[in-house]
Parts: C-alpha cells; sequence; structure tokens
C-alpha cells in the first residue's frame, strides 16, 4: 500500500478549512495546519485548534506575508491546500512562489470551493472573485505547478437550512422567495463530503490537473424541486415569490458589502444555472461520486429532514 500524503493546509481554521483538515486526519494523511498564531485569544479557534491537535494535526506557525515561514511548512509536505477566504484568492500567489522555492510539492490545491471559475457567467462583484480564481488557476498552469481544483458548488450548510432566504435562521413555512423562475439546476453538498472527497483526491492520478466537481446526482435539483421536497416534508404548500433577472441585478448594484457579493453568487447559481449548465468534459474535469462510489455522502432529501 502506497504511503500516504504529508498534507499541509493553509487557512484550516475557516469555514471548509476545518473540514479539510478533518478529513485529512481521519484519512491517515499525516496532517498539518498553518496557523498565525498557536495560542489564539479568540476562544472559538483555540477550541478549533485543540481539536485539530487531538485529531494528530500537527500546527505549524506560519504567514502568507511571511515567504521564510512557508516555505519551511511547505517543505515539510507532499500536498498543499489552500482555504483562504474570498478576499484572499490572490494571495495565493505567495504560496506558488513558495512552492517554487521548495520545490518538493506534488500537488497544490488552490482556494475554490464553489463555482467553476473559468465556467461562471456572473456580474459584479461577483465576477472578480472569480476572475482571481481563475487568475491562480492560470498561474499554476503557466509555473507547471501540478494542481487539482475542486469545485464543490454550494455549501449545504449555506443553502438547505433556510432555503436561500437572506436573515431566516430556518427553513420557511409561509412564504420563499426564489431568485429567476427556479427552474434551473443547482449542486450542495455538505462540507463533510468535501472534505472527504478533496482528501481523496490528492494522491489520485485522475484528479492531476484536473476539476473534482462536487456534483453528486443525489444533490441536483432546481429551487423549485427543493421547495417541493419541503412541501412535502412538513405537509404544507408555501407561497412563492419570484424575483425577475432585472431586478435581482437592480438589487445588486443598490446593495452594501457583503449582501452585494451574496446577491451576485446567487444571481450566477439561481437565474444562470452556473453550477449545471454545462457538461463535465474529461479533457478538463472528473465528478467526486463517479471516482469514489465509497464515500456515503449526504442526500438534500437526508439534509432537510432535520429542519422539520
Amino acid at each position: 500500500m502506497a504511503e500516504k500524503s504529508k498534507i499541509l493546509i493553509i487557512g484550516g481554521t475557516g469555514y471548509i478549512g476545518q473540514f479539510i483538515v478533518r478529513a485529512s486526519a481521519e484519512a491517515g494523511n499525516p496532517t498539518f495546519a498553518l496557523v498565525r498564531d498557536t495560542a489564539p485569544t479568540d476562544p472559538q479557534k483555540a477550541k478549533i485548534l485543540d481539536s485539530f491537535e487531538n485529531a494528530g494535526v500537527t500546527l505549524l506557525k506560519g504567514d502568507l506575508n511571511n515567504h521564510e515561514s512557508l516555505v519551511e511548512a511547505i517543505k515539510q509536505v507532499d500536498v498543499v491546500i489552500s482555504t483562504v477566504g474570498t478576499m484572499q484568492e490572490l494571495e495565493q500567489l505567495k504560496i506558488i512562489a513558495a512552492i517554487k522555492e521548495a520545490g518538493n510539492v506534488k500537488r497544490f490545491l488552490p482556494s475554490e470551493f464553489g463555482n467553476d471559475a473559468d465556467r461562471a457567467h456572473a456580474v459584479e462583484p461577483a465576477n472578480s472573485i472569480f476572475a482571481a480564481k481563475a487568475q491562480i488557476r492560470r498561474t499554476l498552469e503557466t509555473e507547471g505547478i501540478p494542481f487539482t481544483a475542486v469545485s464543490s458548488n454550494l455549501f449545504a450548510g449555506y443553502f438547505i437550512p433556510t432555503l436561500g432566504q437572506p436573515g431566516a435562521s430556518a427553513p420557511p413555512r409561509d412564504k420563499v422567495v426564489i431568485l429567476g423562475d427556479g427552474k434551473l439546476k443547482l449542486s450542495s453538498s455538505r462540507k463533510e463530503d468535501i472534505g472527504a472527497y478533496t482528501i481523496k483526491a490528492v494522491d489520485d492520478p485522475r484528479t492531476l490537473n484536473k476539476i473534482l466537481y462536487v456534483r453528486t446526482p443525489a444533490n441536483i435539483y432546481s429551487f423549485n424541486e427543493i421547495v417541493s421536497l419541503w412541501e412535502t416534508k412538513i405537509g404544507k404548500k408555501l407561497e412563492r415569490i419570484y424575483v425577475p433577472e432585472e431586478q435581482v441585478l437592480k438589487n445588486i448594484e443598490e446593495s452594501p458589502i457583503p449582501l452585494n457579493v451574496i446577491l451576485s453568487i446567487s444571481h450566477s447559481v439561481y437565474v444562470k444555472g452556473d453550477q449545471t449548465n454545462f457538461e463535465i468534459e474529461p479533457s478538463f474535469g472528473v465528478e467526486a461520486s463517479q471516482l469514489y462510489p465509497d464515500v456515503k455522502y449526504t442526500t438534500v432529501d437526508e439534509y432537510l429532514s432535520q429542519f422539520v
């Protein structure tokens, strides 16, 4: 049996990063997490780091703005996974520079974990976010750094608990606002499943220099279909309020940060159908559940049931 790759996660205490770290440790990979401070004053972050150490994760002190610390950390591993936040996308150029200097990395997974940046039809400000992700891909290709990009589409934890209703804390039981006509298909997955698929991919030659799409068959629904599924579970019809594209675009223009970012990404997903309006071609991508049928992923139906 081949020795498991040593994996460094940068941004491991973030929303998706935590689950990548845990999936790596659970899979038996020697796992390292780069942290600015191994003894943070933030109690929540301290709790996360404690859980990492309890799982056998090695904490490495380092910073994106400290090139030497990045190189030193990267030299200790085989694979680097970045899960930095949206506003730090272009700071990954510093990671790429450190990977080049270290010279030992056999795979880099940049921070994507959303819509496919190369196939999005987004308006601003989401367009700039996707453009930054695409720029990182182009840099990796130009520099010849082996990579795998993970396009996990919607985080179920963001969308399912409220059916995408801004400001809500539970799924609606009276009326639901739907952007566009609600007919285009979207894809969503739990963070735990995204983490499991990501770690499966790091040593897989089939994912080398490809996009790994987490587009699991049981989790592809239109917005209308998800509302219908919820209605069946609660035994009640909801009033459906459809927002036409013209109004969605107007709302994006008039909204402050970060609401305009959320709305513009929502426009890409719900109105343009950017998660499923293309076929996954073998020349550029592979689908996670087809490659790894052994991963028992949570379905939208199962996930939604907990809120009944």
